[in-house]
């Protein structure tokens, strides 16, 4: 992991409240030399990949207003077979290996409760999956953040 200073906690910050903002208008925001910006910028991106320069997709736009959390036990000799045929479920935005009961929980989106329930249906039919747990999303209380994480 990269030293981080609080010029570079600045900086972050900054770009956690606004992923897409170019580098001069955060040289103005922060009083700070875009070359400064631009120098920081490139080393924090080589340093571990701290940075991941994206655009985040919001399912609902995409006619996926349904978010679940899917929790499974897998069987550990088809641990990678699993995780493949998981892969091929379009549904399936995220999957993460857990400690506990479960192996893996992934975050699945669907158009409808129907849908959510063919999904759940693919999900158990993939190698080595042995049971699963749905929990639906009804509301989203805090959205992904890091800002604080960058205090000093």
């Amino acid at each position: 992991m990269p030293d981080i200073d609080a010029t570079d906690r600045r900086i972050l910050r900054a770009l956690d409240d606004d992923p897409r903002a170019p580098v001069l208008l955060l040289a103005q925001r922060l009083g700070l030399a875009r070359g400064t910006i631009q120098a920081r910028l490139d080393r924090l991106t080589r340093s571990n990949s701290l940075l991941a320069h994206s655009v985040r997709v919001e399912p609902a736009g995409l006619g996926l207003p349904i978010r679940a959390f899917v929790t499974a036990e897998v069987e550990q000799d088809t641990f990678d077979q699993t995780i493949h045929a998981l892969a091929g479920i379009r549904e399936v935005i995220e999957c993460s290996a857990i400690a506990g009961a479960d192996d893996i929980i992934c975050q699945v989106v669907a158009r409808d409760p129907d849908d959510l329930y063919e999904v759940g249906q693919a999900i158990l039919r993939c190698p080595g999956i042995r049971r699963t747990a749905t929990s639906i999303v009804l509301r989203q209380l805090m959205p992904h953040r890091m800002a604080q994480l960058l205090v000093d």
